[in-house]
């Protein structure tokens, strides 16, 4: 995984009590490249049909990137939701099948606008859900609505698209720590994906131009045609390593191991909408929702 930035200042190695894949971060001090205005028009005038991606609606976690995100039947007055990774969670790494929901939280997140100026800080009322199990995300409820957020801030949350992303997608990932965007497009989809004693099933791969890093962490990998979120960024093979921590492998149906190192993944988030309400509540026993259970 994209080490949690915690994790990064104290060793070059595994994040957290040291169960989970990760990958070195910068030092803080390092500059943060995010895109220009005239770099954004370049890539809107070379390429009509696609949208300059900003970092609007992002948020900075503790030691990850976020976002601020809705369902396409969210209500405006429903607490307003932050999409992250599972590795990311305050606690730490949930264990291999584990799934936490409804949990108290009083986390809290940096709200950036477009220009990547904090704004707001947002806090958490529970853990809606989190998990590293198929997939690596966690949903935190905040005790804003989107309403508030976007009367008080003029920020309006991303929606996440409730269909499968599509191989050769030009998409942008979004890094509210470092205020940086990558942009560059699906490679591909992987059946499973393992690293250490994770497992991820249908992952996004990203084409070479996405050279993520430490910190990137849950970061929301927009389409740059649509505007809207895709997957949540994840992970990335560093040292050419087989399935080992920070060394993510991928794994055909036939069960054949491929390792493509320096290249970044993401988990797709598609699957989260069918399993929260209108009113933003979780609800695993939805109809269509296939997301792992407790």
């Amino acid at each position: 995984m994209r080490k949690p930035l915690v994790a990064a200042l104290f060793a070059l190695v595994i994040a957290g009590a040291g169960a989970a894949p990760a990958v070195a971060a910068p030092a803080p001090g390092a500059p943060a490249a995010t895109a220009s205005a005239a770099e954004a028009d370049t890539r809107t005038a070379a390429s009509p049909t696609l949208q300059a991606v900003t970092l609007a609606g992002t948020v900075a976690l503790s030691n990850c990137s976020g976002s601020v995100v809705r369902f396409p039947n969210s209500l405006d007055t429903a607490p307003a939701l932050v999409l992250t990774n599972g590795h990311c969670l305050e606690s730490g790494f949930p264990e291999p099948g584990e799934v936490i929901v409804n949990r108290a939280s009083t986390r809290t997140f940096g709200l950036l606008n477009s220009a990547g100026t904090r704004v707001a800080t947002l806090r958490a009322s529970k853990i809606a859900y989190s998990t590293m199990t198929d997939t690596d995300a966690t949903i935190y409820q905040l005790t804003s609505t989107y309403a508030a957020i976007r009367n008080s801030y003029g920020i309006s949350a991303l929606t996440v698209q409730d269909t499968h992303p599509t191989a050769g997608t030009a998409i942008t990932v979004a890094s509210g720590y470092w205020k940086r965007l990558y942009s560059c497009s699906i490679d591909g989809f992987v059946h499973t994906m393992k690293e250490g004693d994770w497992t991820w099933k249908d992952s996004v791969r990203y084409t070479s131009a996405c050279d993520t890093i430490g910190g990137t962490s849950g970061s929301p990998v927009v389409d740059q045609a649509t505007g809207k979120v895709v997957a949540v960024n994840n992970t990335g093979n560093e040292d050419g390593e087989r399935c080992t921590v920070n060394n993510p492998c991928e794994v055909d149906a036939s069960g054949n191991v491929t390792v493509r190192q320096g290249i970044n993944y993401a988990q797709e988030t598609y699957q989260f909408p069918a399993c929260f309400t209108t009113g933003n509540q979780l609800s695993l026993s939805a109809s269509g929702c296939v997301l792992p259970k407790p």
